[in-house]
């Protein structure tokens, strides 16, 4: 696996390959979460092009793109994040640019079994902890209490860490429904 982290992808064969893939990795997200958690196409194809946010890109042995995440420290680049809410919350990082938002990490299927994930992670760790910064992301309850997503990250960068990281939850959103069935 090789990863390449460019700040835009404007060739039009790759970007059709990085959206053909963010939908195979996390398509079935639509119908998993009720805040939005995927992009629609004009979206993405604006961060795709926004100079401001890397994209992390991760190629099998054979040139295959096999991932993809996107990677920032300009907060107000990343949609439906509040930027305010960093600033408050850890203002010298912050205003030194060195909190990271990975707006999303997209691993295709057929290549779930390698080291894609992993080395995307690494390569974004990397980024991060050589500037003394932290990373920040989001799950929805799906990704966090069925595929344990916020344990496993903290795992995996546990490991490059060599143990030495401080992992929270900053934030949670509850939706609540509230029916009326028909009196019987």
């Amino acid at each position: 696996m090789q990863i390449k982290v460019i700040d835009q992808i404007t060739d039009e064969e790759m970007h059709v390959a990085a959206w053909e893939l963010y939908e195979r990795a996390l398509g079935e997200m639509r119908s998993l979460a009720v805040q939005r958690h995927l992009m629609y196409r004009s979206e993405f194809d604006e961060v795709m092009r926004d100079l401001r946010i890397d994209k992390y890109l991760c190629y099998d042995d054979d040139g295959t793109l096999r991932g993809l995440s996107t990677f920032s420290n300009d907060l107000r680049a990343m949609p439906l994040i509040s930027p305010e809410y960093f600033e408050r919350r850890w203002p010298e990082l912050y205003h030194g640019r060195n909190i990271w938002y990975a707006g999303f990490v997209a691993v295709d299927r057929a290549a779930r079994g390698s080291r894609a994930l992993l080395e995307l992670m690494e390569a974004m760790y990397h980024t991060a902890s050589a500037n003394n910064g932290m990373i920040a992301l989001d799950f929805c309850r799906y990704n966090d209490s069925k595929r344990n997503m916020g344990k496993a990250t903290e795992r995996i960068l546990g490991r490059f860490a060599r143990g030495v990281i401080r992992a929270e939850r900053m934030d949670e959103e509850q939706f609540w429904s509230y029916e009326f069935p028909a009196a019987a």
